[in-house]
């Protein structure tokens, strides 16, 4: 998919808490930079703490609200003309939809991972917390996740380890943003 230079683009990557999209859509950006690109990467963490909504929790309904702040701020960047990466779980079908209807040139990355790496990566304690009974609203334990039905690419990215950059590249040549 070749894509006009001088109009905005969403690079939506998703996937399970500890599936690595911040981690790739972070070397995607150092990718993009190093060729002149000057990439926003709108992280669903980040976007949360800048928001300090205190009313929004992580129940499906509060999820839904912040997935919808992330989908509104990216078409917000993307149609001033900006390449937008955004890393966020996006759990809800509702959501992909919204971002195939709303977003120019919308393509979707899902960083699929097994979920014995899942658990093994566990970088935050969600997974231990909740076995512990410690945490609830869990994506893929006590709140149900909707895979993406229609990404324009798949990764796994479970052991034997991939180096970010590695994937990086590898979703930056298949969109054609970069040239290998």
């Amino acid at each position: 998919m070749k894509i006009n230079e001088q109009t905005g683009r969403v690079i939506w990557i998703t996937g399970l808490s500890g599936a690595g999209k911040t981690t790739v859509a972070q070397a995607a950006a150092r990718c993009l930079r190093l060729k002149g690109v000057q990439p926003v990467v709108l992280d669903g963490d980040a976007v949360r703490d800048a928001v300090r909504d205190s009313h929004t929790g992580y129940d499906r309904v509060s999820r839904l609200t912040n997935a919808y702040r992330i989908c509104r701020l990216a078409k917000l960047v993307a149609d001033q003309g900006h390449l937008v990466l955004v890393a966020t779980m996006s759990l809800f079908s509702e959501i992909h939809q919204w971002n195939r209807e709303q977003l120019p040139n919308y393509l979707e990355v899902y960083l699929k991972v097994d979920w014995e790496s899942l658990v093994a990566r566990d970088a935050r304690g969600l997974y231990s917390r909740f076995d512990q009974g410690n945490a609830d609203n869990i994506a893929g334990l006590d709140l149900d996740f909707d895979e993406p039905s229609e990404p324009d690419m798949v990764l796994e990215n479970q052991e034997p380890f991939v180096k970010p950059e590695k994937l990086a590249k590898k979703i930056l040549t298949h969109f054609q943003v970069i040239r290998n």
